[in-house]
């Protein structure tokens, strides 16, 4: 079972082939292809490369799926005895990606 550790938006994501991962939302368009190069670790059946930070040559080819909104959630501030009362949302925009192959020189 090989898998790799790469960085995406600034949060790290541990990955194998095939896998379905939600991740901060990317520019790229539903159905096109992109290559992540930000890898930071490649576990193979044999060995295990690390790099500092990144590794030289390896990539990551995934898919992009769809883009969306998560479930809201509610920020309520409140303050006792002042009448203070603030209700707001918020909806994460995000971007699902299918891994496809992963390639290290």
């Amino acid at each position: 079972m090989s898998y790799a550790v790469v960085d995406i938006g600034g949060k790290q994501y541990r990955i194998s082939t095939g896998d379905v991962i939600r991740v901060e939302k990317m520019k790229e368009d539903p159905g096109t292809n992109v290559v992540l190069d930000k890898v930071l670790l490649v576990s193979t059946d044999e060995e295990v490369k690390t790099g500092r930070p990144f590794i030289d040559g390896a990539t990551v080819e995934a898919k992009v799926l769809e883009h969306g909104k998560e479930e809201k959630v509610l920020v309520f501030k409140f303050k006792r005895k002042k009448n203070y009362r603030r209700l707001r949302g918020h909806r994460q925009p995000f971007t699902d990606l299918q891994i496809g192959e992963i390639k290290v020189r």
